[in-house]
């Protein structure tokens, strides 16, 4: 049996309770982690992984303007010298200071692949390059030495490393800073370059600078993937105790997405930026994960088309879907918006500290008057130590004979340089730089380059002397070096800071689009390119407000203006009619809710499917329908001037297939549709000013199958066209616009009743010979006109304002146009004045009560 081995020379056992053992050890070992490992100094912002990185990387010479070394080089040289650890975790220290969406400002460059926002892991370090990158070279190793900063042995005393890199600025501010400690943990947040050197020289010129100015100079963070900072109450707890919840949101816009080869048009909700540290595939994992659960509604399809020049994830939304409701979801479910817990804890004189933003950088600007001073003292002792020497140079040179002749009769080098210190009382140093001069010292060049450089150090000697004695000249120095560091290095912030006024603006539209979203009443504006805007009364009737005095004519803002104006509650169908002549049906519930500048949704994007791909489905008539299905039917005109009549009835309960409602020719297209009954007068309008009147009856338009093309309306003469199809009453009045901007209202009875298929009567006599008409309306219930001409310019006029006049006459010219402008649009406008809403509202609250 072998014998016990006895580690105490005398045998005996040390008695220590276990809960002292257990404490002593826990200490040693979490100071251990938290000086050693975790948390990074406040001086220069490194953990001691980076700093030994950056400094064997310095000793390996590997500058901005070198090549790239493996990265397994520099591993094996920090685990060699200075990094007794994992070199896993010495490789994903260097990794994370390379990735320009870790640090905002990179310390390291590099070459291959070194990850990505999806959280990819980078390839292994054989395969990757790198080098010092040049801000991370100049601001931190450009000053290193035993002069400026303390080194201290490596965990085998075989080499000797820096306790702290000369820091040039803030770099615990400006990349930020997150470990996990025994304990305790820290969460620095990144800031840029920029306004951390004004805060610093700030606080340079002005010690007792109050926060409220300082603020103003470093708002906040500054992440390096950008985003959203919507709350600055957070910034201000980090920024005055150290600690404070950030909330960060991406950032994303609405457009309309091409989907397929189609014409096809989706509205979409495009994200381009994330907050910081967020995981982008995660995220897009996140958001099916709630679609598929049904916690978010109306998303269609997601698409990450992300790409080397920046971050796109496409979120398709279906087409009864409002994008702020989906947005704000995405905000309170995603991590689309998430709180940066800003914890500013760091090592100060070796101890962990958290500190508010003013003490942060009031630290790292002691410690750079400190390296400074020590940088300056010892240049100024390496300038006094040579201009010494090359003092005692330049006395033996003008002594040059006589100091030739001591070597000469001097036995040995010794004796000489004893004689030439007693004759000329030179120090040792300047008598052994005597000896060991080179012959060619005594050229006239040479002795020349001795006093220039003599002066020089005079100079710079003088100039270190007053950076010493004077600290203002030494503070006037950091800050000339802050500023060169900002010229070079800074670059525009990345994180907006979202103001209150912004804030409540996007809260009270996100409010207003849900209530909208709940009101009965909506106006429908369906836009020249096919787009259709639904919005409340009230919202519509403030846009008109803000629009200019009526009647005045001005450039529109867009070329998508708008066509037709309809009222409607969101309970009702609107029937689209295709120029093919197929009818399809929608609620007006599933239009989604606009705000008042947004474009609009495409109307091909609310059909089934199956129709959007055809190139032939161009939406161009839209009949809403009404409660008395049963007494009214759709009269449809085509641009050859066939008529057809269909009872209403036939248009309900539609499949995505969509109804054949008329049969056309090949080279016929459906023009007009209108809701008529039995017994109201049909009024057909040609660009010539005739009109014909015929009494809607079996007789006169009788009621034909899906099938059937229809049968001549009238008779059009050559450069002749339909300009408009209307079923009025006898009573009512007809209004008629002209391409001039001549405008008259008529009694319908005024015109004389014939038979369909007759020429018709001259409603409009025209002013001038090369005017034509362009549009008929009824101007019952219409308040106002909208016209708009062929050079994208608009004009309201309130219908009052339009004379009654009788059929031969050509009415009022109600605004001038410019030369060769013409009217070629004619909107009617018909809403509820506010007397009617309140005389509604009345009602209803007598009928409640």
């Amino acid at each position: 049996m072998a014998e016990q081995l006895s580690i105490l020379p005398s045998g005996q056992v040390i008695t220590t309770a276990l809960h002292t053992e257990v404490q002593r050890s826990y200490l040693e070992y979490a100071m251990s982690v938290i000086v050693g490992r975790a948390l990074p100094d406040v001086r220069d912002g490194l953990k001691p992984v980076h700093r030994r990185i950056l400094y064997a990387m310095h000793e390996l010479g590997l500058t901005p303007d070198r090549p790239y070394r493996k990265c397994a080089r520099v591993v094996g040289d920090v685990l060699g010298k200075y990094h007794p650890h994992g070199d896993q975790a010495v490789y994903d220290a260097l990794v994370r200071m390379v990735q320009d969406f870790s640090s905002r400002y990179p310390l390291l460059e590099g070459h291959g692949n070194f990850g990505s926002v999806d959280d990819d892991p980078p390839a292994a370090m054989r395969y990757t390059e790198t080098r010092l990158a040049a801000v991370g070279n100049e601001g931190l190793l450009s000053e290193i030495g035993e002069a400026t900063v303390d080194f201290i042995g490596n965990f085998d005393n075989s080499q000797q490393e820096p306790i702290v890199l000369p820091a040039q600025l803030p770099y615990l501010l400006l990349n930020g800073c997150s470990g996990i400690a025994v304990g305790m943990a820290t969460n620095v947040p990144p800031h840029n370059l920029g306004e951390i050197v004004d805060g610093l020289i700030a606080l340079i010129d002005r010690p007792h600078l109050s926060n409220e100015d300082l603020f103003r100079l470093i708002p906040a963070p500054d992440f390096p993937t950008g985003g959203q900072i919507i709350d600055t109450k957070g910034i201000r707890d980090a920024y005055t105790t150290g600690r404070g919840s950030i909330p960060v949101r991406g950032v994303a816009h609405v457009e309309e997405v091409q989907v397929g080869r189609g014409r096809h048009r989706r509205t979409a909700i495009v994200v381009t930026e994330l907050p910081f540290q967020v995981n982008k595939a995660a995220w897009i994992e996140k958001i099916a994960d709630l679609v598929n659960h049904n916690r978010i509604d109306g998303i269609a399809d997601i698409r990450d088309e992300s790409d080397r020049d920046g971050m796109r994830v496409v979120i398709e939304l279906k087409r009864d879907t409002q994008p702020a409701l989906v947005l704000d979801k995405l905000y309170k479910l995603t991590p689309l918006q998430t709180n940066f817990g800003a914890i500013m804890l760091a090592l100060s004189d070796g101890q962990p500290r958290q500190m508010p933003l003013r003490e942060m950088l009031q630290q790292f600007l002691d410690f750079r008057e400190i390296t400074l001073t020590r940088q300056f003292t010892h240049e100024l002792n390496k300038a006094e130590h040579r201009a010494h020497i090359l003092e005692g140079l330049l006395s033996a040179l003008e002594h040059i004979d006589a100091i030739i002749e001591i070597l000469r009769s001097a036995p040995d080098g010794s004796t000489a340089k004893v004689r030439m210190q007693e004759e000329f009382d030179f120090s040792d140093r300047q008598a052994d730089a005597i000896l060991s001069m080179p012959l060619r010292r005594l050229t006239g060049l040479e002795r020349q380059n001795l006093q220039q450089e003599f002066d020089e150090l005079l100079t710079r000697m003088e100039e270190l002397h007053r950076l010493l004695d004077d600290r203002k000249e030494l503070m006037k120095a950091l800050k000339k070096d802050l500023r060169a560091l900002k010229k070079r290095y800074a670059d525009p912030r990345r994180t907006h800071l979202i103001s209150a006024e912004e804030q409540a603006e996007e809260s009270a539209q996100l409010a207003e689009i849900v209530e909208e979203e709940s009101e009965q009443e909506a106006v429908l504006e369906f836009t020249q390119r096919g787009y259709v805007r639904r919005s409340s009364p009230r919202s519509f009737q403030r846009k008109q407000s803000k629009q200019d005095d009526l009647p005045s004519l001005e450039p529109m803002d867009s070329d998508d203006f708008v066509t037709l104006v309809e009222m409607a509650t969101t309970e009702q169908e609107l029937l689209m009619l295709t120029r093919s002549g197929k009818a399809y049906t929608i609620k007006v519930s599933d239009i989604p809710v606009t705000t008042r500048q947004s474009k609009g949704t495409p109307l091909v994007s609310l059909l089934p499917s199956n129709a959007q791909g055809d190139p032939e489905t161009i939406v161009t008539q839209f009949v809403l329908y009404t409660d008395d299905l049963e007494t009214l039917d759709l009269v449809m005109l085509t641009r050859q001037g066939r008529i057809k009549r269909l009872p209403l009835s036939e248009f309900t309960n539609l499949t995505g297939r969509g109804l054949t409602a008329l049969k056309l020719k090949d080279d016929d297209e459906l023009l007009f549709a209108t809701l008529a009954e039995v017994g109201e007068q049909l009024l057909l309008a040609t660009t010539g000013g005739r009109v014909l009147r015929f009494e809607i009856n079996d007789e006169q338009v009788p009621v034909m199958g899906r099938t059937a093309q229809g049968q001549q309306a009238l008779r059009l003469h050559k450069k002749e066209a339909l300009v408009g199809c209307v079923a009025l009453a006898s009573d009512d009045r007809l209004l008629m616009v002209t391409a001039q901007g001549y405008a008259k209202q008529m009694a319908v009875n005024a015109i004389k009743k014939i038979n369909r298929g007759e020429i018709g009567v001259q409603a409009m006599t025209f002013a001038l010979k090369t005017d034509t008409l362009m549009g008929i309306a009824s101007s019952l219930g219409t308040t106002e006109l909208m016209l708009l001409t062929d050079q994208d310019r608009m004009v309201r006029i309130p219908v009052d304002e339009v004379p009654v006049c009788r059929r031969d006459e050509s009415g009022d010219r109600l605004f001038k146009l410019a030369k060769k402008e013409k009217v070629d649009s004619v909107i009617v406008v018909t809403l509820p004045d506010a007397e009617d809403e309140a005389e509604d509202d009345a009602e209803l609250a007598e009928t409640s009560a």
